[in-house]
């Protein structure tokens, strides 16, 4: 049987209070006792200016990931009743608590009150949250479930914190080197934070209010092409392969910051764009579909500063997509990475502002190794 998919719900958990940029540095601490050369110049380009976290100003947790999930989740709901209904769990993520158990199944942890269900949890960066929404949809459009939820989020604020390259920076100092860690790792201090959505999809749509029904989800991945541009829990050889966390021995592991996040700022800059971009206009012609169809853009960008160059690039293949059209919450909710993409739906969801007929299109880039989702749903 194949069904029909419609999003007839959208929620999201944000931990603690919004965090300005001038507060930044009260919760992610000093390297070496001074403040970043990086930061100003970082905000500067990605434009955001509030962010959450999920840890308080000592660095000590407040939610974690699962928690963080399974609070979004319990938001889509009226009463904990409701979560007995639920028929799959599907939950997205770029940094789960823990390597094992699997996130999803940790997210169900937190939700005694569902029954013995179907978890996945699709593994990557920000695609990872669109491969959750993939497989959820794809479930329910066979007819294995009736229902299911979909979610994506982060906690990437622990491991941001200065004392994560305390032991790095005091050897860089010993050997009168710059006091500062490479700008492949600040930059990325000033970029992320933390938080979390959900959507349940169903069979039939809302008999009130609006539904969005999943016209289609499709992804692309360029890794057969390119070395790897975003890593964590290894260092990048010579030859662009990964030498992973497990080949490090324990001191290694610290001295070297094996465990933080890195970035080839090059590598993103030359192909983040180009790839994805370029990408739409075939998904567009498969699909009949012309830019003037489209009422709301929703990319996934970490940075304003990639704005123009995304529409530049849409321009550039005759995708021209107006600026009033793009909808982001990029600047109040920061870069969540798998969570971005529910954050920005669940917020155009709820506002009031859809009305039947629209038609919403959907895109998530990944640095990873340059891997890409897209999605179109349409107001019912």
């Amino acid at each position: 049987m194949i069904n029909e998919v419609y999003i007839n719900k959208a929620s999201k958990f944000l931990p603690n209070n919004p965090v300005s940029n001038d507060e930044m540095e009260d919760y992610l601490g000093l390297i070496n006792n001074k403040t970043s050369k990086s930061k100003n110049i970082v905000l500067r380009n990605n434009g955001i200016k509030s962010r959450y976290y999920a840890i308080d100003k000592n660095g000590i947790c407040t939610h974690t990931n699962s928690q963080m999930t399974a609070l979004a989740v319990r938001n889509l709901f009226e009463n904990s009743e409701e979560l007995k209904k639920i028929d799959l769990l599907s939950c997205g993520t770029s940094t789960p608590d823990q390597m094992m158990p699997s996130h999803g199944v940790m997210v169900h942890g937190w939700l005694p009150e569902t029954r013995a269900i179907e978890v996945v949890s699709p593994s990557g960066v920000c695609c990872s949250g669109m491969h959750a929404l993939k497989y959820a949809w794809m479930s329910v459009k066979l007819g294995e479930v009736k229902n299911a939820v979909a979610t994506g989020s982060e906690r990437l604020s622990r491991i941001l914190r200065s004392d994560v390259f305390k032991e790095e920076t005091q050897k860089l100092i010993e050997a009168e080197k710059n006091p500062y860690i490479t700008f492949d790792k600040d930059f990325l201090r000033w970029m992320l934070s933390d938080g979390a959505g959900a959507v349940l999809l169903n069979n039939k749509k809302n008999e009130k209010g609006i539904s969005l029904h999943i016209e289609f989800l499709e992804g692309v991945s360029y890794a057969n092409v390119n070395e790897p541009c975003m890593y964590m829990a290894s260092e990048k050889n010579e030859d662009g392969t990964l030498k992973s966390y497990m080949d490090y021995s324990s001191n290694e592991i610290i001295e070297k910051s094996i465990l933080s996040i890195k970035q080839d700022v090059k590598l993103l800059s030359k192909y983040i764009v180009s790839y994805g971009f370029a990408q739409i206009k075939e998904l567009f012609d498969k699909n009949k579909l012309t830019p003037n169809d489209i009422d709301y853009f929703l990319p996934h960008m970490s940075s304003e500063f990639f704005r123009i160059k995304m529409a530049e690039m849409l321009d550039s293949n005759g995708m021209h997509i107006p600026q009033e059209k793009w909808f982001t919450n990029l600047t109040t909710v920061g870069n969540v990475g798998a969570g971005a993409i529910y954050l920005m739906l669940e917020e155009l969801f709820n506002s009031g502002k859809l009305q039947k007929g629209q038609k919403i299109f959907l895109t998530v880039p990944e640095s990873a190794r340059f891997s890409y989702m897209y999605g179109l749903l349409t107001v019912c």
